[in-house]
């Protein structure tokens, strides 16, 4: 906006126009509220829009005029509901009884008759307060009626009786006054106690209780076909008269106790199915039904049955529900609540017997505390009984009807793992050879391995695939007890793994776990191998070198896998290293095999790069040799290869000047300066650190001034870290001189230096990346 004002000047223009707005916005808002009003009143006619200034309009106001006048409402009727508590409670006492009649009389008499006078001029709000104020004095003068003229009779007998007036009075009253919202949900609200407070009266047990919630319950089903918020206390009053059945059911200790609680059930879920039957958006009281009437059969059978058999016959039971999900003759809500019934009590059902298996694949572990124990196993009491199996497959084989029913894949995934959690388990049961147990679990996992391999379905080869991988982990840790289940097992699986690693049809990613287990299994029965012989463990680690070198030979002809299977390959290597770190002379041998694997891999062209890697073991050999031969001058065995391998880097770069400077110079250099470096801070002395200093000074110069990376770098890198020990022992004298809170402190200041100069900081860096980039 251009104006010639003055930036202040102009501000203070727009702060008053925006207080400006704002007040004609609060005015407008008011008079639509008041016009409002004023048309939902009989026989209301608008009044004249007087167009006021903008100006004349007060301050903002924060409350609206409606909101107000329903804070007053209901803080007046608070107030007076009160007062007639105290007065009832504590003056009542001090007045004869016909002055307490006629006060009460008096007041409830205007407090009900109010309304009607009120709602003829309009005052709806002010109706509905003191109406509400109305119906808590009739409830003290049922209170009234009951101190003063039948103290004898039995309170909670009496509260029913009372309850069931207050129902019908409030109900005919507000059907009088059908403008006011309160009396007729006072009424439902009242209706719930009759019957319950009735059965405590009689006979105050659980049982008649829940009759009596549930026959409340249906009284509002039925009103709710009418009034749709009725349904709100039918929920409550049925979930109550089930929660008891439930808990009678559950405490029974024969079947004769669990009848009556599962007849209560039962009732139940014949109400909550015929309410699902005659309301479309009721499905939800189906499937609560159809679960009571499970819970109800199931209750009489299980105080008989050890828990997982009575699991399996719960699971029975709800097997009859799945069968809705075709009932196209059933209306949809039933048969959606029915379906969803089935398959929740199936759910929870599977989820408890595969909890009951988790132990017996954790107790496993135990073996490796004494492997090749060979012992005679007793009773497992982890196994399970035979109700854990079949409730799994029973579960797997519902899931899997449900997903053709449903033309959906996602039941078929869980019936998958379900199915091979109930056959992996089965053999597991008490008395079975443990030879039977393997065979069977193998074949078991072997299937599921088959059906990763062979399935076009990317869920359930997902699911087979971790279900494979789960069995045979367990089968390999239950074989450990043998030396011949060891080598027949793991043969076994690790054939198997290599089978589905050269399965072409097979998606990578399967085949690719297939190849890391395969090699992961070679290794363990070369392991196995070594152990048996009984030499030395650092022994071990010659036979697993096989795996590496085996892999390095296919080559190419490992196809798709062969990626994975180099990567597992090396990490046999690394345990091989592992093994024979043990003794200083079978590492140096183990080097120096693990070197020629390297090598020999390096020839291929894709594979150069374990050209390094090669002469890196070479030279970790040969100094862990030298160590062994109690070398300390170890540059009078390098100098004699870094000469003559820095003249073949001159010639390399004179022949070809766009070699890099780190195959040229590399290699020779780091073949004196590393171990010189490692020797030096070793060395308490002076003489070793002052010439590797020099010689690392001399490199990091020749290097900047022809601008080679390799030669600056690596010189760099080995100054700074003789400077560093040399300046160590000074540090550490100053760091114990000084307090302790010093180095927070001046950690806390660098901090703050850094971060005030980031961004320069920040560029610099970049520039210095830029130009070592530069250099050759």
């Amino acid at each position: 906006m251009n104006t010639a004002l003055p930036p202040a000047e102009e501000l203070a223009l727009i702060d008053r126009e925006l207080a400006q707005l704002d007040a004609r916005r609060v005015y407008l808002l008011a008079r639509r509220d008041w016009l409002l009003r004023l048309l939902h009143q009989p026989g209301g006619t608008p009044a004249p829009v007087h167009r006021w200034p903008a100006a004349a309009a007060g301050p903002a106001k924060e409350a609206s005029a409606p909101s107000a006048q329903t804070v007053l409402l209901t803080l007046g009727a608070v107030l007076l509901a009160v007062a007639a508590l105290a007065f009832t409670l504590l003056s009542w006492g001090s007045m004869g009884i016909a002055g307490r009649s006629a006060v009460l009389a008096a007041v409830t008499a205007a407090a009900l008759g109010a309304p009607v006078l009120l709602l003829r001029r309009g005052l709806r709000s002010t109706a509905e307060s003191v109406a509400a104020v109305g119906l808590l004095l009739t409830v003290l003068d049922a209170y009234a009626l009951y101190a003063v003229g039948m103290p004898d009779l039995d309170g909670t007998g009496y509260a029913a009786g009372a309850a069931a007036v207050l129902a019908a009075v409030w109900a005919g009253y507000g059907s009088g006054l059908r403008k006011l919202r309160i009396p007729l949900p006072a009424a439902v609200l009242a209706a719930q106690f009759p019957l319950p407070l009735a059965a405590l009266a009689v006979q105050p047990d659980p049982l008649p209780l829940g009759w009596a919630l549930l026959a409340t319950a249906a009284l509002d089903a039925a009103l709710a076909l009418r009034v749709r918020a009725v349904a709100v206390p039918a929920a409550v009053t049925a979930s109550g008269a089930l929660l008891i059945g439930v808990a009678q059911s559950w405490s029974a200790g024969s079947a004769a106790a669990a009848v009556a609680p599962a007849a209560l059930l039962l009732a139940g879920a014949g109400l909550g199915v015929a309410a699902a039957w005659r309301e479309p958006r009721a499905s939800a009281a189906a499937l609560v039904g159809a679960l009571a009437a499970v819970a109800g059969l199931g209750g009489v059978a299980r105080p008989g049955l050890e828990p997982a058999w009575a699991v399996l016959v719960h699971l029975l039971l709800a097997l009859p529900l799945l069968a809705a999900v075709r009932g196209s003759a059933l209306p949809e809500a039933v048969r959606h609540g029915l379906t969803r019934a089935g398959a929740a009590v199936v759910a929870l059902a599977a989820v408890l017997a595969a909890a009951s298996v988790v132990p017996t694949l954790v107790a496993r572990l135990r073996v490796l505390g004494e492997v090749w124990a060979a012992t005679t196993p007793g009773p497992d009491p982890y196994a399970p009984g035979a109700a854990v199996p079949l409730t799994l497959l029973i579960s797997a084989g519902a899931a899997w009807w449900l997903s053709r029913a449903l033309s959906r894949p996602e039941p078929v995934v869980v019936a998958v793992v379900l199915g091979w959690a109930g056959l992996f388990a089965a053999p597991a049961l008490p008395g079975l050879p443990v030879a039977a147990v393997l065979a069977a679990q193998l074949a078991v996992t072997g299937a599921a391995g088959v059906l990763a391999l062979r399935s076009p379905a990317r869920g359930i080869r997902i699911a087979a695939a971790v279900c494979a991988l789960v069995g045979a982990a367990n089968v390999s840790l239950g074989a450990l007890d043998g030396r011949t289940a060891t080598f027949a097992v793991w043969g076994l699986l690790g054939a198997a793994c290599a089978a589905g690693a050269a399965y072409g049809p097979a998606p990578r990613p399967v085949r690719s776990t297939a190849a890391v287990g395969a090699v992961g299994y070679a290794t363990g029965v070369l392991v196995a191998a070594g152990a048996v012989s009984e030499p030395a463990v650092v022994w071990w680690a010659l036979p697993v070198l096989a795996v590496p070198a085996l892999a390095a030979a296919l080559g190419p002809r490992l196809g798709e896998v062969r990626l994975p299977v180099e990567i597992a390959a090396a990490v046999a290597g690394v345990v091989a290293l592992g093994l024979s770190a043990g003794r200083a002379g079978t590492l140096a041998l183990v080097l120096a095999l693990a070197g020629v694997v390297c090598a020999g891999a390096a020839v291929r062209p894709e594979r150069r790069v374990l050209g390094w890697a090669a002469g890196a073991l070479f030279a970790a050999a040969t100094w862990v040799r030298l160590a062994e031969a109690g070398v300390t001058a170890p540059e009078a065995y390098t100098l004699p290869v870094t000469v003559p391998a820095l003249v073949v880097g001159v010639l390399r770069r004179r022949r070809d000047p766009q070699a890099s400077s780190w195959t040229a110079y590399g290699p020779g250099l780091a073949a004196t300066l590393l171990p010189s470096l490692v020797a030096a801070w070793g060395d308490p002395g002076w003489l070793r650190p002052l010439l590797l200093g020099a010689a690392a000074l001399a490199v990091t110069l020749a290097g900047a001034q022809r601008r080679l990376q390799a030669p600056l770098l690596l010189g760099g890198a080995v100054l700074a870290a003789v400077a560093l020990h040399e300046l160590a022992p000074y540090v550490v004298q100053v760091a114990g001189a000084l307090p302790r809170w010093v180095p927070p402190a001046l950690a806390g200041l660098l901090l703050l230096a850094v971060g005030a100069t980031y961004e320069r900081r920040l560029r610099d860096a970049r520039r210095l990346r830029a130009a070592i980039g530069r250099l050759r």
